[in-house]
């Protein structure tokens, strides 16, 4: 049975705490690592505390250069990845440089199945042909020697804005800003490719203000950050510092956007007018942007941050949940082929595989599930009629590895890579596929990588069903936003018997669970063969649980999102002549059937 502790061993009552907050709730944020005093400041971050953008090596020099197309009337290009956290970079970009009075400027996006990842040189050569002169990258270009060297030759100026980890030579820029290059010592390394395009407007409006060729009037920065959202969430980055503070507010932001696209989207989603949690918006909506993306259909996510018309914007909305439904199909079809491909690794430190039956835009989201599936890294290509395999490459949690640093061990074989630590992306050619398998064996078994099967399941505090209550849970709200690195709280609750099991689409699994006369609902998304076994009438279980509102013909109440179980026994029925001996052994209460 696998080991269930809590990140708090010991809890201890402090001083310092408002009587209004809940128990559990101080012992919860103690285990965040939260006191009394520092408790309001968490759940109260101030836009005034955030750190200045000229602290971003080349950050002066890029708003210098920016504002002198400003006064020259330059064409400029804004540049971004074609993934969400680019395209919310690429759309508040946008939006910014026309409150900012810039009259010619172009937007682009590589396509992600005919151009892939990267800053390509044949895009700078098409942009110079329409008379560019500044191209502005966003959450992209760290990697892109060649494209940077051909806007050198073309007399294009190139500000690169970028988070992604650098090579061991970076490109040649008129200024790169990028907190995670090196040598930059801004304490921002957290940031997001929005995060950092973010910072690049503030700078930017600060100067031409001074510069006197706006008013303050004329860009609202707090109107930017229901872009700002949606980026951060949706990208590797930690949920801390500048991204929890601008978080906070930007879920305000959003619940009252301005863009008719992203709104009805919301509304279409029973989002609409309700306050947003972190987990809305990286669980329920992105999916559905993110799915314009991986199938290109001729719609893109950006199409519904920039439309400004409600009627078009409705036209979208359709197409929007369409090609959504396409993905999901596409993704199960291929998970199914992958985990049975993925047998072939089951003696690996890790998962390599391709096939011609995945399709490009899932790919990521395969790896996703393997990972998860097998608690090691898994490396998913989508093989091309031309041999050429784009892949995405996923790491599960509580591993200490770096999928970048694994594929510069094969940067020879490569085509290009880069990404996170722990998500990357790929490009090789098929016949150079065991060969890339071979060194990446070779980095594996060298690497420090920890066994995650082995790690403890840890969870922040225990509850029992009485405990579950709506004003908690709005307190947990209140504790939020949660994401990365500031993970959504997990509860034990002991002991508590399994009424009723329904299934639901998807394989999902829809509960009723008791304890001492309450009853609750809870979900299991997923379960594995073994949770299975245990989602049995009359069972008794520990569970781990996420608490979420669930929103149903207008009535808010609570469920359970469950984790992890275990049983612990179970109720026998006189008369039931199923045995579990050996299952839970004699731990069974045997009570008169009703039957």
């Amino acid at each position: 049975m696998e080991e269930w502790k809590s990140r708090c061993q010991t809890y201890e009552k402090q001083e310092g705490w408002d009587e209004q907050i809940p128990e559990k709730i101080r012992e919860l944020a103690q285990v965040r690592g939260l006191d009394g005093k520092s408790f309001q400041a968490w759940t109260q971050p101030r836009l005034a505390d955030l750190r200045d953008p000229s602290l971003l090596l080349n950050m002066e020099l890029a708003v210098e250069r920016l504002a002198m197309a400003h006064e020259r009337k330059e064409k400029i290009c804004l540049y971004g990845d074609f993934d969400l956290d680019g395209t919310s970079a690429l759309a508040l970009l946008r939006t910014a440089f026309q409150k900012l009075g810039y009259i010619d400027f172009v937007l682009y996006q590589p396509s992600r199945l005919l151009e892939g990842y990267g800053f390509h040189v044949k895009a700078v050569e098409s942009l110079h042909l329409q008379g560019v002169s500044v191209i502005v990258t966003a959450d992209v270009g760290i990697t892109a020697l060649e494209a940077a060297k051909t806007c050198q030759s073309l007399g294009i100026d190139l500000i690169i804005t970028d988070h992604h980890l650098p090579a061991a030579e970076k490109p040649k820029a008129y200024a790169l800003i990028n907190p995670n290059q090196g040598n930059c010592l801004s304490g921002l390394s957290h940031l997001s490719g929005v995060g950092v395009a973010f910072y690049l407007v503030w700078a930017l409006r600060r100067k031409l203000i001074q510069m006197e060729k706006v008013s303050e009037s004329s860009l609202d920065l707090k109107e930017l950050l229901d872009c700002f959202v949606i980026g951060t969430l949706t990208d590797m980055v930690p949920l801390k510092d500048e991204n929890r503070v601008l978080v906070k507010h930007g879920l305000l932001q959003l619940a009252k956007t301005k863009r008719p696209g992203i709104r009805l989207l919301l509304e279409e989603l029973g989002l609409w007018g309700k306050a947003l949690t972190g987990q809305d918006v990286a669980i329920r909506f992105a999916p559905k942007l993110n799915a314009l993306s991986r199938m290109e259909l001729n719609l893109r996510p950006l199409d519904l941050f920039i439309v400004d018309n409600e009627a078009e914007a409705k036209n979208l909305i359709s197409q929007v949940l369409s090609q959504n439904n396409m993905r999901v199909t596409l993704q199960a079809t291929a998970e199914q082929l992958a985990i049975t491909m993925a047998e072939a690794w089951s003696d690996k430190p890790f998962v390599f595989i391709s096939h011609s039956h995945f399709h490009k835009g899932v790919v990521g989201l395969v790896a996703t599930r393997l990972c998860q599936l097998y608690k090691k890294p898994a490396f998913v290509g989508s093989e091309s009629e031309d041999g050429i395999v784009v892949g995405s490459a996923r790491a599960p949690q509580h591993w200490n590895g770096n999928l970048v640093e694994a594929l510069t061990s094969a940067t020879s074989y490569l085509h290009r890579f880069g990404g996170h630590a722990q998500a990357s992306g790929f490009e090789y050619s098929l016949s150079q596929k065991d060969t890339i398998a071979k060194i990446l064996e070779d980095y594996f078994a060298l690497s420090h990588s920890i066994d995650v099967d082995s790690s403890p399941h840890y969870y922040d505090v225990d509850l029992n069903l009485e405990q579950v209550t709506p004003a908690l849970m709005s307190w947990i709200d209140h504790l939020g936003p949660f994401g990365q690195s500031f993970e959504v709280p997990l509860f034990k609750i002991e002991d508590v018997n399994i009424l009723s099991v329904k299934e639901l689409r998807g394989g999902h699994r829809k509960l009723e669970i008791a304890w001492k006369g309450l009853k609750q609902e809870a979900l299991i998304f997923g379960p594995t063969e073994e949770q299975l076994s245990c989602l049995e009438a009359h069972f008794f279980v520990d569970v781990l649980v996420e608490m979420q509102w669930n929103y149903f013909k207008s009535r808010k109440q609570i469920q359970l999102l469950v984790k992890a179980l275990r049983p612990t026994r179970r109720e026998l029925h006189v008369g039931d002549t199923e045995t579990i001996a050996g299952k839970i052994g004699e731990d069974a209460t045997v009570v008169q059937s009703k039957a």
